[in-house]
């Protein structure tokens, strides 16, 4: 039976644009060649998660998709998804992907998820119409489906039955661990047309499509990956599954120190814990020049950096052990500690460097779930970006510590050096940008100068560059409108989806007043 993807399939074909290790576009119904490919899939190879396989979609010589897609007849949906059940009955052992018929610009398309399967490896028919069938295992390899051999072939049979921890069956909890409204919070984030008809589903039944749910259907049990983000508190579950922020003013080996600890589902958990330092330990510092009207504008730590490597703390540390993720902050850097270190075939110097990349991934359903959020883009982005960050704020560069037996993880982002908080100085100054813009925050400025005309919530996060709406709004939006410097074009439906904003009379004077805080 076709159902919802837990997906959005528009953001599927645009945003994921071009055929990659997790998405194949197939212009027509070719049984073999679709076979194939969801036995790759299935066998999950590099521990991405699956992937995708959408049919009646064409694409370019680039392995970009074309729109509008070629599509496929009415008359011939039916008959496609029997042949299909048909052709995965032949898989060993069988795998049946989730499978739903979508409509894109008017024209209908079979989308097949197919999850990393659970007693991988699997193998299929070279030919599923063949007489005389021959099996063979298939792997994904960037955009293409090929035959798993030699050392490949060793390496994928060392996997049977070696399911990752987070795509796991949970059996000390019950699929009512699961919160109905957590995960339905989950899917109108997204944007997934499975928000439609959840509100009517069970838990079960909305796990199941949600792949958080497995086991029969007489026996079903959550996953772990589902309790980690859909149950209120997953350290009761999995002890430790916390964030623990530590300001140090008098340094790591002084008396006092402060500390707030961050627990919760993962999402929300990393949200808070990156708010909370960014409103408590970032500060902007404005350098006038006498000879140039432009003032250097440096922060202390770059807020883009932060949340790449805390995310990838998240994404990456193991929540076997009973250890939590501990960020350290002093007045000379802000370090990330998690446990347990890198995969051995990374070498460190291929960090600094800006080249480390992990042919495995520890947890593929963490990252599948950060990546649907927009807190992570995986493939091992999140070095490139620490890197890209810290030079673009002027900062040393990170480093990147392990021990020999890989047993933890350091990130270090050393402080920038006109950032320094002078030694009698007892405490922070949060987001402070000091001469050029007052009592008005870094945030609330950027965004001013970033005002024209009358602009939506979104055009105002675009203008930013910023993702998160959460985010904008505590650090951005809120302040400007309480501060009087912008103003609401709706200000009686403060909810409308037609409400705009516009600066005020004073945000257009504070602009006038602070010319440094409009050149940039």
């Amino acid at each position: 039976m076709p159902t919802h993807l837990p997906i959005n399939l528009q953001d599927l074909l645009r945003q994921r644009t071009i055929e990659g290790e997790r998405i194949e576009y197939k212009a027509g119904w070719n049984p073999d060649a679709t076979l194939r490919t969801i036995c790759a899939f299935a066998n999950d190879f590099a521990n991405l998660g699956g992937g995708y396989v959408v049919i009646g979609q064409d694409c370019d010589a680039n392995g970009q998709p074309i729109f509008p897609p070629v599509g496929l007849a009415e008359n011939r949906i039916d008959k496609i998804q029997q042949e299909l059940l048909a052709a995965c009955q032949l898989i060993q052992p069988p795998y049946f992907p989730l499978l739903s018929v979508e409509v894109v610009e008017g024209r209908k398309l079979i989308v097949l998820q197919v999850p990393g399967g659970m007693n991988r490896p699997y193998k299929a028919p070279a030919s599923a119409s063949a007489k005389h069938k021959s099996w063979h295992y298939y792997i994904r390899r960037y955009s293409s489906t090929v035959e798993a051999k030699g050392e490949d072939e060793q390496e994928l049979l060392s996997l049977a039955a070696n399911v990752p921890w987070d795509d796991r069956l949970a059996q000390r909890a019950v699929v009512a661990d699961l919160s109905h409204t957590l995960m339905l919070d989950y899917l109108r984030e997204v944007g997934s047309a499975l928000a439609d008809d959840a509100p009517a589903m069970s838990p079960e039944a909305m796990g199941r499509q949600m792949n958080v749910v497995g086991g029969p259907s007489e026996s079903p049990w959550p996953k772990n990956v589902g309790l980690l983000f859909f149950n209120e508190a997953p350290d009761r579950f999995f002890p430790y599954t916390q964030i623990d922020v530590v300001w140090f003013p008098e340094g790591a080996g002084g008396d006092r120190f402060e500390e707030k600890v961050f627990k919760g589902p993962l999402a929300r958990m990393t949200r808070e814990a990156l708010g909370y330092i960014q409103r408590n330990y970032l500060n902007e510092t404005v350098v006038k020049h006498p000879d140039r009207a432009e003032a250097t504008r440096v922060w202390n730590f770059p807020y883009a950096a932060i949340e790449e490597a805390l995310v990838n703390a998240v994404y990456h540390r193991s929540y076997e052990e009973r250890e939590p993720i501990e960020v350290r902050i002093s007045r000379e850097e802000l370090a990330i500690l998690s446990f347990p270190g890198p995969d051995r075939s990374i070498r460190l110097a291929d960090f600094a460097a800006g080249r480390a990349v992990s042919r495995r991934y520890r947890n593929r359903r963490i990252g599948e779930f950060l990546k649907e959020l927009e807190l992570t883009e995986g493939r091992s982005t999140g070095v490139p970006k620490i890197l890209k960050a810290m030079a673009a704020n002027g900062s040393p560069p990170p480093l990147f510590e392990t021990d020999d037996d890989r047993t933890a993880y350091l990130i270090r982002l050393p402080v920038h050096p006109l950032a320094r908080v002078p030694d009698d100085v007892t405490e922070v100054a949060p987001q402070v940008t000091g001469e050029v813009t007052g009592e008005v925050t870094g945030e609330v400025a950027r965004l001013l100068r970033a005002m024209t005309g009358e602009l939506a919530r979104q055009d105002m996060q675009n203008a930013l560059g910023l993702r998160h709406e959460d985010h904008f709004r505590a650090a951005y939006l809120r302040p400007a409108l309480a501060s009087g410097l912008l103003e609401m074009t709706l200000p009686d439906k403060p909810r409308s989806s037609k409400q705009r904003y516009r600066l005020s009379a004073r945000g257009r004077q504070w602009l006038q007043d602070h010319p440094d805080a409009n050149s940039r």
